[in-house]
């Protein structure tokens, strides 16, 4: 498909799942109820997919609707974080707030705290270095940061921190991938002498990898390939270069298109946490003790259920 569905027919089609109706969905979205149903057509046209069911009784989604509407809203949660992630970037002027992270937290979750955070405060200027968990551990300690977020399993000397999240690490292949169509699990002794797609050392897929092995008394065999992002180990494993462990955020909208495949793996513990850290002799305060409330499991936004129409 060369044409691409503009964000506001998205935006729109997401509306009248929430609100119930095309009427509902029209005043929220601030236009008229015919507007919004010449919109909703043009996008039906432009998909080739019947979206909504029309009625006296009203608007429902149809079962293609409902399942464009579930990835409507992926994309919009993911156009939300760029924009997030980009206006911290974009800022000028020395930073009132110094933070690091992994690649894997800036990525998936730091953006929508930082948005909370920003919405309090919009004139805070926040500096954000972007690197491997030992290495933000490393600049906290140093006090070049005054808050870091890891998903580091190593213990933290030096620093204090918080539980911000649950994350688990997924063996994933592409689908023509020999592995793909195996239902014996991978248990720790086949991971560990397998060549992997792989971050680096010091990263905290690595090192959690690393130690989910060794408490099996084995050790990883040198990577298949070694690779600085989880974005370039997502793309190796697409193309068909090999198994790859990969955190759950980055792989579970290709899982659910079956683009990637989770292989099963058996008595290997692969879950981690995901930690705020801070030096040991400091407390937050200010800005940081803001984002930290922002970054607690619990405060997080709900996720959106799309649900049918009545």
């Amino acid at each position: 498909m060369t044409w691409l569905p503009d964000v506001e027919s998205l935006r729109l089609l997401v509306l009248v799942a929430d609100r119930g109706s095309l009427t509902a969905a029209a005043v929220q979205a601030g236009t008229t109820q015919p507007a919004a149903s010449k919109r909703m057509s043009a996008l039906e046209r432009r998909l080739g997919v019947r979206l909504l069911d029309r009625s006296r009784r009203g608007t429902a989604l149809t079962a293609a609707g409902e399942l464009v509407t579930g990835w409507a809203q992926r994309v919009l949660d993911e156009l939300d974080v760029l924009v997030e992630g980009v206006e911290v970037l974009r800022q000028e002027g020395p930073a009132q707030l110094r933070i690091a992270a992994s690649l894997t937290v800036a990525e998936h979750l730091l953006p929508a705290w930082l948005g909370e955070l920003r919405r309090s405060e919009p004139e805070l200027r926040v500096g954000l270095q972007v690197m491997n968990s030992a290495r933000v551990c490393d600049l906290v300690r140093d006090a070049a940061v005054e808050l870091g977020f890891i998903e580091s399993p190593g213990r933290l000397s030096g620093l204090r921190s918080r539980e911000v999240g649950r994350d688990r690490l997924v063996l994933a292949v592409a689908p023509a991938h020999p592995w793909a169509r195996r239902r014996r699990p991978v248990d720790a002794a086949e991971l560990a002498r397998t060549p992997l797609i792989s971050r680096e050392v010091g990263s905290g897929t690595r090192e959690t990898a690393e130690q989910a092995v060794a408490m099996h008394g084995e050790h990883l065999v040198r990577p298949l390939l070694e690779l600085g992002s989880s974005t370039a180990i997502r793309s190796a494993a697409l193309a068909g270069g090999g198994p790859a462990l990969l955190s759950e955020l980055v792989v579970a909208a290709d899982i659910a298109a079956r683009t990637l495949v989770e292989v099963p793996t058996a008595g290997i513990e692969l879950s981690r946490t995901l930690r705020a850290v801070w030096h040991a002799g400091t407390r937050p305060a200010g800005a940081a003790a803001a984002l930290l409330r922002h970054a607690q499991p619990g405060a997080r936004a709900p996720v959106r259920v799309v649900r049918r129409l009545r």
